[in-house]
């Protein structure tokens, strides 16, 4: 066994500690893996999104925060999801053409996948499962996590809690400072 879970959301394995999250890989929009630990030592801003709903012009603040901060270590991942009343039916393709040609996203995207229920991505089982630092169901679109350099999540906001309140980024910019 490569890995011995030792608190909740680390693990530890040979050459020394690894956080959950830096273990998990993604597949991005075009299809190639999203690993987590490219993001070690990174602060990252991980939300949920989707292409038809009232948050959706969110992106555009994302965008804004991504380009910002990302030279301090900051990145943000958007995670589509179609479990909102279907507010991201689009294919992987449409869902990267459109964040593009309407908000000029250039941060990473992943592709779509569950954040609640049975069918629960992992990494969401890991930042609002049981026994996470802030547990419980995503409640809609645009809901973010801030994750810290060392894997644990640092705060989480609510869908309507826009990516350049005062509040974001004074914990982002918090988390940016934590060596």
């Amino acid at each position: 066994m490569p890995f011995q879970v030792l608190t909740q959301g680390y693990l530890q394995q040979t050459g020394g500690f690894m956080s959950a999250f830096h273990t998990i890989t993604l597949k991005a929009l075009d299809g190639q893996e999203l690993p987590l630990a490219a993001y070690k030592d990174k602060v990252v801003l991980v939300v949920n999104v989707a292409s038809k709903c009232g948050l959706t012009p969110q992106y555009a603040a994302l965008e804004n925060l991504y380009q910002l901060y990302k030279d301090k270590g900051l990145v943000v991942l958007g995670l589509p999801c179609n479990q909102f009343a279907g507010q991201e039916p689009g294919s992987e393709k449409e869902i990267a053409e459109f964040c593009e040609l309407n908000y000029g996203v250039t941060f990473p995207l992943g592709e779509k996948l569950d954040v609640n229920g049975p069918n629960r991505h992992s990494l969401y089982r890991l930042l609002a499962g049981e026994g996470a630092e802030y547990p419980g169901d995503i409640t809609w679109n645009f809901e973010k996590f801030l994750v810290g350099k060392n894997g644990g999540v640092s705060a989480r906001f609510s869908p309507r809690t826009a990516p350049d309140d005062p509040a974001v980024i004074l914990a982002i910019e918090k988390a940016l400072a934590q060596s």
